[in-house]
């Protein structure tokens, strides 16, 4: 393979080096172009393409700027080509487009430490980074900065590595034979070490002369990066004009950030696999800007036939048919939305099985970051599997502990429903999350678990038994646990709860391999019906705010809406929307009481006693239910209006009509003591004095009821949450 792979480079390379050139133009007074890539995760020809990429740096080229091309890492990773050659086509590639700057992602590492050093000396402009360091001498593997001169203009380019690569990819990889760590990222001291970094190369670059410091780092925005996020270093660093950000997939044309001395640095991001070329421009004035290029169409043929050329020597192998699907097996939320590092998908529970029931283990798991790419309905082509497994792990199992079992659960469930890699999906075993309750557990520098100190969001976990029946976990008891050696047995997603346990079986074959067996022996050769959907094997508690954006924490409210959207009582009125100041409607209120009484029978159809309820109505149910029982009347001759609002003295009848459905007590008949208690309706009184008495309804205000007012969803919530409980 690796033979085929130079002799391809050698034959297909030279008409690319001399079509495309470096940072150099005759005209001294040009724009400084600089156009970035991050995590293209191996995504050759996606999207935009490095051919798309060559033909706007040739565009950008006769427009008369200067051009340099730059990486933000995780390009050799991701996908066949990757897989295939442990990255080396990649490097190939980004060798003929005409790369001059690049810095490791995390992933470069993923095909271990040697294969990477080969890369980075396979690379033509080779890689910085000013914090991976060699533990040994103490020294920088690579050079921290490069100047690139423009004319008479220096600008300087730092990179910056994410400290998280340790357990991101593999941490075994940057250890010697005796376990000891030799290469780091400056992750010590909270931060402050790898900002000490970057602050030495700034300071150096600016000595040299560099009248302009762009940070290229792999960093990402998201908070679970924290403290080592782009935004972090910008804040405790000064020096710099830009950074050119990856690692978080994060779609950032630009954004402002305040620099330690509170002057402004832009950050910039492309998202991902090259759906958006960024270009930063620093223009012969010195003011800087950047765009995202996302709607270009041209291809450079020298280049797209590089590529191709590349895909050729492989395809007949690629395309070969290995089994067959029923369904689609996706990693994805219905609305195209990445799912599996957050939530349960089919496709996360087939890879599990795939696990257990090929290793013979007890227990399988997956990280949801292991499961990089869908399989359509129909022909599996080896390929396909490739694409949703590229990392070239392999399979293990190992005897752990129940209570090891649920370190690792409430390891992988700390961040959630915020994306995580480490999400584990699971077979042979459910668990709930309870996002609710904050994580409490505690790592170390390099974000490996060391313990759990404090209350669990784990719970409710169950193991499939022998006998075919789901019993509570024994935390003294040792299970067989299949997964891969990334987490068994290197600590991947910081699971050193696992190493050094007794291996039974020790990497027995590729993870791709153990798929193809999956579908093709357990199960015959065709993935069944049985995955159309998730299994349903993990459970997942919310915090309404996290879910609904315009729920505020430590609102009024927000209790009463977190405890009707756990009974499945109400939900929002979009996705991401629950509106709590919106109006609560007739329908509404009763079909919340509908799903309280556990959406009971009815039996016939609404239409005949409400005109104005279609058959088909979302609330038709609850209606017929509610009318039949006493707890509603219509507004008038066969007419209920389901969406008029209802005023809070209409509100209390429901409620106390509802609450003598389930035979509650007579009020006691108290005198109401609000200043409007005359302006309730004779007919609303009984209604209105017993969600007072019972505590279900309080006044607007001290002592005024409003009985007229209108009834919003928020206070839709809290009645019906103080009814349940």
């Amino acid at each position: 393979m690796k033979i085929g792979r130079k002799l391809i480079a050698l034959i297909l390379a030279a008409a690319m080096i001399l079509a495309f050139g470096t940072a150099a133009i005759a005209d001294e007074s040009g724009d400084i172009v600089v156009l970035y890539t991050n995590d293209v995760h191996c995504a050759a020809d996606d999207s935009i393409g490095y051919a798309g990429l060559a033909a706007y740096k040739a565009d950008m080229l006769s427009a008369g700027s200067y051009v340099t091309m730059v990486d933000a890492g995780d390009a050799i990773q991701g996908g066949v080509l990757g897989t295939l050659s442990k990255g080396a086509y990649i490097t190939d590639i980004m060798n003929a487009v005409g790369y001059d700057i690049a810095v490791p992602g995390n992933h470069e590492f993923d095909y271990g430490m040697e294969a990477f050093l080969d890369r980075a000396n396979e690379l033509r402009c080779g890689y910085i980074s000013c914090n991976f360091m060699d533990l040994r001498t103490g020294e920088p593997v690579f050079d921290s900065y490069r100047i690139v001169t423009y004319g008479s203009t220096k600008v300087a380019y730092v990179g910056i590595s994410t400290p998280e690569s340790i357990s991101k990819s593999t941490p075994v990889f940057f250890r010697d034979e005796e376990g000891k760590y030799i290469y780091g990222f400056c992750a010590g001291n909270g931060g402050r070490e790898l900002y000490a970094a970057v602050q030495k190369a700034v300071d150096a670059a600016r000595a040299e002369g560099a009248e302009y410091v762009v940070a290229v780092g792999h960093c990402g925005v998201a908070e679970q990066s924290a403290p080592w996020r782009s935004t972090d270093i910008i804040e405790n660093v000064s020096g710099l004009t830009a950074f050119i950000d990856g690692h978080s997939h994060s779609v950032i044309p630009r954004r402002d950030v305040r620099d330690k001395d509170g002057k402004t640095v832009l950050l910039t991001s492309t998202g991902t696999k090259l759906a958006a070329i960024g270009k930063l421009v620093i223009r012969d004035d010195g003011a800087v800007d950047s765009e995202l290029v996302s709607d270009y169409t041209k291809k450079d043929k020298t280049a797209a036939d590089f590529i191709d050329g590349i895909m050729a020597a492989n395809r007949e192998m690629l395309d070969t048919v290995v089994a067959w699907s029923n369904v689609t097996l996706t990693t994805n939320n219905t609305d195209g939305t990445r799912a599996v590092r957050n939530k349960e998908t089919n496709l996360g529970d087939l890879a599990a099985d795939a696990y257990r029931l090929v290793g013979g283990a007890d227990i399988g798991f997956v990280n949801g970051g292991g499961i990089r790419a869908d399989i359509p309905a129909g022909a599996i082509t080896y390929g396909d599997i490739i694409d949703v497994f590229p990392f070239n792990n392999s399979m293990c199992v190992i005897e752990a502990t129940g209570r090891e079992i649920i370190d690792a659960l409430e390891m992988a469930a700390r961040y959630c429903p915020e994306e995580s890699g480490g999400f584990l999906h699971v077979s042979g075993l459910t668990y709930s999350i309870d996002t609710t309750v904050p994580s409490s557990v505690v790592t170390d520098e390099n974000k490996a678990f060391v313990r759990v100190d404090g209350s669990r969001r784990v719970g409710d976990v169950l193991v499939l038994s022998a006998s075919g029946v789901y019993e509570p976990i024994d935390l003294t008891k040792t299970y067989t646990l299949a997964s891969h050696d990334f987490m068994l047995k290197s600590g991947g997603d910081g699971l050193s709860m696992f190493m050094d346990k007794k291996i039974l079986k020790d990497s027995v074959m590729l993870d791709n391999q153990m798929l193809i067996d999956y579908i093709t022996v357990n199960l015959g050769g065709v993935v069944p019906s049985d995955y159309a959907a998730a299994q349903g094997r993990i459970t997942i508690r919310y915090k309404v705010s996290d879910v609904f954006a315009d729920i505020m924490p430590g609102s009024w409210y927000e209790e009463y809406v977190q405890s009707c959207y756990d009974r499945k009582i109400m939900t929002g009125v979009s996705a991401s929307s629950f509106s709590p100041g919106g109006p609560m409607t007739r329908a509404m209120l009763v079909t919340m009481l509908y799903r309280m009484a556990g959406s009971p029978d009815a039996a016939g159809r609404v239409s005949d006693t409400f005109s104005d309820c279609p058959e088909d109505a979302w609330y038709a149910k609850a209606v017929l239910w509610a009318s039949q029982n006493d707890i509603v009347e219509g507004r008038g001759p066969k007419t209920f209006a389901p969406a008029a609002v209802l005023t809070r003295q209409e509100m209390a009848v429901i409620l106390y009509r509802y609450a003598v459905y389930l035979s509650a007590p007579e009020p006691a008949g108290q005198s109401l003591e609000y200043s409007d208690a005359e302006d309730i309706a004779g007919w609303a009184l009984p209604g209105v004095t017993y969600c007072t008495e019972a505590g279900i309804m309080t006044g607007v205000a001290e002592d005024t009821f409003d009985p007229l007012g209108p009834s919003s969803r928020a206070m839709g919530a809290a009645v019906v949450a103080r009814l349940a409980a």
